[in-house]
């Protein structure tokens, strides 16, 4: 095999990368190596449709056989690089665990984030989930299937929406959280206090400032004990803490990590020829700093590295776009919303929108739940850099459209 690029990671990113190599002319190999025995496929609905049973496989796979083939794109399934050999200047090799070996002009390192568990006494067995790929989905909706008791430890995105899947379920949902709010990382506080509130309106019960000692053994099932000497019954625990990204190989090859790979504008990381996208990387956008778990930022960031790669050199400046489906709830962001931000809230009954204001009153993000609406505007506002009637924002009755300015 002449080299090409060679793609670790089957997950979103890596799908995209190829997929825009393709559409950009690219004409040399280019390769998709995956850990998991399907071909890249959408990890959103696990925790939601696909966990529900209203989704199957096929409907999760992003391209079929078919695509790929017509596109001369190798995807490698059920196999993992396991070294990395990079050559003076740029290219090198990858080596996988059954021994292919796969030469590359450039790499693009999209090996996501892996679930983070919990180190206390006993949260381990079959019992314990986590919730990253499809073999975890699977595991845990044959576990709901029967659990009448569930005990879901974290009140972020992953834990809510399984936490709402049980109790769709039948089953008895209780959400902890060591923060003193839901969402404490990805929401503003009114759109935590909502969520919240809805969800206890079906059944779901929280304890916030949550500080667990371990699980243990108990009569009839298990045990979560707090340290304030409480216990809570369970059948069964969804562990939903974050994900740490996946820099191992990029550490092998000495490419600098820091709370993930590092990249700037253009996907680089900091060795020639070595580009990395989605949940396994920090920074890289042109205003917003730190890590980004989407899968907005895996496609955006996936069209920025190959860009790179065909030398068009185009930074990456595309709005974050974050949701989340819990219930009957759909959650949208754009932007950044966040704690002590100066926002303008627009309520209703059973929706909620917040915008976020700079301190030079420019619009900054948008978060919604169940007002596309709003987020459509908001979105498109901070898109074109757009800015808001921020006086007459406050009025819910009045339509956002009517309150672009410029």
């Amino acid at each position: 095999m002449s080299a090409g690029v060679v793609i670790i990671g089957g997950g979103q990113a890596g799908a995209q990368v190829a997929q825009s190599l393709r559409e950009g002319g690219y004409p040399d190999p280019v390769v998709i190596v995956g850990e998991e025995a399907i071909s890249p496929y959408q990890r959103p609905p696990l925790s939601k449709a696909y966990l529900a049973g209203e989704a199957d496989r096929e409907s999760l796979v992003l391209r079929d056989d078919s695509y790929y083939e017509a596109q001369d794109i190798t995807v490698i399934t059920g196999d993992r690089v396991e070294t990395l050999t990079l050559d003076p200047g740029e290219g090198g090799r990858a080596t996988t665990a059954s021994g292919a070996d796969l030469p590359f002009a450039h790499l693009v390192l999209a090996t996501g984030a892996a679930p983070r568990s919990l180190t206390l006494p006993g949260f381990t067995g079959d019992a314990v989930h986590v919730l990253r790929d499809l073999e975890d989905a699977d595991r845990l909706a044959e576990g709901l299937a029967s659990a009448q008791r569930v005990v879901v430890v974290g009140g972020g995105f992953i834990g809510l929406e399984a936490a709402a899947v049980a109790r769709a379920r039948g089953c008895a949902v209780t959400v902890l959280e060591a923060a003193p709010r839901l969402l404490g990382r990805a929401a503003p506080p009114e759109i935590s206090t909502f969520v919240q509130q809805h969800h206890q309106a079906r059944g779901i019960e929280f304890h916030l400032d949550a500080r667990i000692a371990g699980l243990r053994q108990a009569d009839g099932g298990l045990e979560v004990v707090l340290e304030d000497g409480a216990s809570l019954p369970a059948d069964l625990v969804v562990v939903g803490v974050g994900a740490a990204p996946r820099t191992e190989l990029a550490e092998s090859i000495g490419a600098e990590v820091d709370q993930g790979i590092v990249v700037d504008e253009f996907a680089r990381t900091t060795l020639p020829g070595v580009y990395a996208a989605g949940d396994c990387t920090n920074g890289g956008h042109v205003e917003f700093v730190g890590r980004m778990e989407s899968v907005q930022n895996a496609i955006d960031q996936a069209k920025t590295v190959a860009a790179s790669i065909l030398g068009q050199q185009q930074p990456y400046a595309t709005v974050p776009f974050f949701w989340s489906d819990q219930a009957d709830l759909h959650l949208q962001m754009a932007g950044i919303v966040g704690p002590g931000d100066d926002c303008v809230v627009r309520e209703g009954a059973d929706d909620l929108a917040v915008l976020a204001f700079r301190e030079d009153g420019s619009f900054r993000g948008v978060a919604t739940v169940n007002r596309p609406r709003d987020f459509m505007v908001g979105r498109r506002a901070l898109h074109h850099g757009q800015q808001l009637d921020r006086t007459r924002l406050a009025d819910p009755e009045v339509s956002m459209r009517d309150l672009l300015l410029g």
